[in-house]
């Protein structure tokens, strides 16, 4: 725990502009990140008497070792690069912001070539417009089946399309008039996307538009006596009020906003938004918010705010695709007129100029007070108050089930605290080739998949190890010499044996641990460079010592080390003659297995991986006249061995560049290996 007195930069060099600042801990990780308008006044609130601080700002700069700050033009700008940074390096003492579940979205991927609508979760990808969030994906579908009648785009998946394509022949929907067909020509791909483009404009609110036009030629076909056409045409109309009916009208004078509501207590808080357009409800999503750091309401409006809007810009250059028109429209989709929110920002002028910027429009941002604006906040904030009773039913079991998980582990191995960060090794091979290791990290009990890692096991002369022990010495010696070759460049330790000095950078390129940031400051050290708490290697005494002998190789003192045993899930630690034995039953146990599990998992998957690939070079290697350039080309083409060798020699040599003769070669190297392609048995992986 360190005294904040230690790193507190001098009061004059502090600036008093507007600025955004960072605290970092003893490995130089960031863990929080802030904004002020006066940065000498915000800064100087946190080095006051520790006592006087509130419970978690307390935690914060006594975990903190230094503070940096970077001075900004306006306020606005300062809010921008705030949300910027916590995106980036996901500080632990900032608010964090989870999704309550997983909710799906209508997706339209305009960035493809041939656009495709499907039902799509999780992060949003470049070049695709998002519509939603719905509360079911079958209430997607349904929408979907009515309004592919009217805009019949291509849904099907990039498989099913080029299959399509190599035989000439559309899926169902396209003999039954639900797609355009693409995929053979009965439409271009401009006006495949121009009705794509028409599909994204319906669902964004502009529904009257595309009924008038039906409506239109409906009557001109009745005029002409083109009476089933005017029924079909007919039958459109009602399949589009039918898709604008399962969105409840809710505001009568056509309003689009977001209307955000509220509800928590000192530890936490639930939150929703109803996304409104056209007076309907477009869409609804909550986050459950863990209060990490001493806030207000307001100021967690003000970040929700900054989560919620803060990818427009990447979205929509994203999604525009270098049409000016588009991206706009998605601006507009993004951003709506009102924001309605429970409680005002504290700098609002700043929020409402930001927001006015992303959607290039005026945004009102307010709380309602009355009317049907208000009803509908009520209605959001009795969704709020039941996603935080529900959060506490599920949350109440799990966080005191990782504590004790942690709380046991810590007793069984006599550590001085509960292992917060634990990382665990696997070593993946078959019959000793393509020899794969994996490193998993669990932070709090929890699985944190953005700082997995995966190594090709190299050996001592680069053809792999010897066995399993020799491959976990390698992968935790190159793990940690990583370590100490960044905590050596960032100025921690000093030049000995253990580090090769020439690796180090130059003293004046290293980053000041307290100060403004420099111009020209080396990029943030990686995520990897962090220590665990604990190493867990998947094994039992032999794995152990060899990880045991890479630390003390490398003078590595501070962090713990235990193997997990598979047969009888001992917990073995270097140097006891006898394994530490937790019940069956025990927390720390089961958190050890899935630990271990994971690791396990990822080891294989990375393993098959290299081994698909070793495979697929190794078999088409030999083939008279293929090249490496013809090979690609071939294997784009057919897109698996799989479907290569189903292939005949006439397809085979139909593709550019191949000729007869060269595809019975392929042919005859594939089916005289015809294993090649087989998922290895269950008995082969080593593990």
């Amino acid at each position: 725990m360190a005294d904040p007195a230690t790193y507190r930069p001098a009061s004059g060099e502090i600036p008093t502009s507007p600025g955004v600042y960072r605290f970092r801990d003893e490995h130089g990780r960031v863990i929080y990140v802030g904004k002020a308008k006066n940065l000498r006044s915000r800064l100087g609130n946190y080095f006051q008497d520790v006592a006087n601080l509130h419970e978690r700002t307390q935690r914060m700069v006594t975990t903190a070792a230094s503070v940096e700050w970077t001075v900004v033009g306006t306020e606005v700008e300062a809010l921008a690069l705030e949300y910027s940074w916590i995106k980036e390096f996901d500080p632990r003492f900032n608010v964090k912001y989870r999704d309550d579940k997983s909710y799906p979205y209508l997706a339209v991927t305009m960035g493809e070539l041939v656009p495709r609508a499907q039902v799509m979760r999780g992060a949003k990808r470049p070049g695709t417009r998002y519509f939603g969030p719905y509360g079911h994906a079958w209430a997607i579908r349904e929408t979907l089946d009515l309004l592919l009648r009217v805009f019949p785009v291509r849904t099907c998946s990039a498989g099913v399309y080029k299959r399509a394509q190599q035989t000439g022949r559309p899926c169902l929907l396209g003999y039954i008039d639900k797609c355009s067909a693409p995929c053979v020509g009965r439409i271009s791909t401009d006006d495949h996307r121009a009705l794509a483009a028409d599909f994204c404009d319906f669902m964004a609110g502009d529904t009257a538009r595309f009924e008038r036009r039906l409506t239109q030629r409906m009557q001109e076909a009745a005029a002409s006596m083109e009476y089933e056409q005017a029924a079909r045409l007919r039958d459109d109309i009602q399949a589009l009020r039918r898709a604008t009916e399962k969105n409840a009208v809710v505001l009568g004078d056509a309003t689009d906003a977001d209307v955000f509501a509220l509800v928590g207590d000192d530890l936490e808080a639930a939150i929703q938004v109803f996304h409104v357009r056209g007076g309907r409800i477009r869409g609804q999503r909550g986050w459950v918010v863990e209060k990490v750091e001493d806030v207000t309401d307001a100021e967690l409006v003000e970040h929700l705010l900054q989560q919620v809007y803060g990818q427009v810009d990447d979205d929509v250059a994203a999604a525009s695709g270098g049409d000016a028109g588009s991206a706009r429209a998605a601006a507009r989709d993004a951003v709506p007129r009102e924001v309605l929110v429970p409680v005002l920002p504290p700098d609002l002028d700043q929020v409402t100029t930001w927001l006015s910027g992303l959607r290039g429009a005026r945004v009102d941002v307010r709380v309602p007070q009355r009317g049907d604006k208000r009803e509908l906040a009520e209605t959001v904030r009795k969704n709020a108050e039941h996603a935080l009773a529900l959060h506490r039913t599920r949350r109440a079991g799990d966080l005191t089930t990782r504590s004790q998980a942690l709380r046991e582990i810590q007793e069984a191995l006599s550590l001085d605290s509960a292992p917060l960060r634990i990382e665990c090794y696997d070593v993946s091979h078959t019959q000793g080739t393509y020899q794969s290791a994996s490193m998993v990290v669990f932070e709090d009990g929890l699985p944190r998949k953005s700082e997995y890692r995966s190594f090709s096991v190299r050996g001592p002369e680069g053809e792999g190890a010897r066995d399993d022990t020799s491959a976990m010495h390698e992968v935790i010696t190159r793990r940690f010499r990583r370590y100490l070759q960044d905590r050596l460049a960032s100025g921690e330790v000093e030049v000995d044996d253990r580090v090769d000095a020439d690796e180090a950078p130059a003293p004046e390129a290293r980053t000041p641990r307290s100060g403004e940031v420099p111009a020209d400051a080396p990029p943030e050290r990686p995520r990897f460079a962090y220590p665990p708490n604990l190493v867990v290697v998947d094994g039992g005494p032999p794995q152990v010592a060899a990880a045991a002998r890479a630390l003390e190789e490398l003078g590595i003192t501070d962090v713990a080390l235990c193997g997990l045993a598979k047969r009888l899930e001992e917990v073995w630690v270097p140097g006891d003659e006898y394994p530490v034995i937790l019940q069956r039953s025990s927390e720390g146990l089961y958190l050890l297995q899935r630990v271990r599990d994971e690791a396990h998992r990822f080891a294989i998957s990375q393993h098959r991986k290299r081994r698909s690939k070793g495979m697929t070079a190794s078999v088409l290697d030999d083939v008279p006249g293929l090249g490496p350039a013809r090979k690609k080309t071939l294997l784009t083409h057919f897109g698996s061995l799989k479907r290569l060798r189903a292939a005949s020699v006439e397809e085979i040599a139909s593709v550019r560049g191949m000729g007869d003769k060269t595809a019975r070669a392929v042919l005859d190297a594939l089916n005289s290996d015809g294993s090649s392609n087989a998922a290895p048995s269950p008995g082969m992986l080593g593990t």
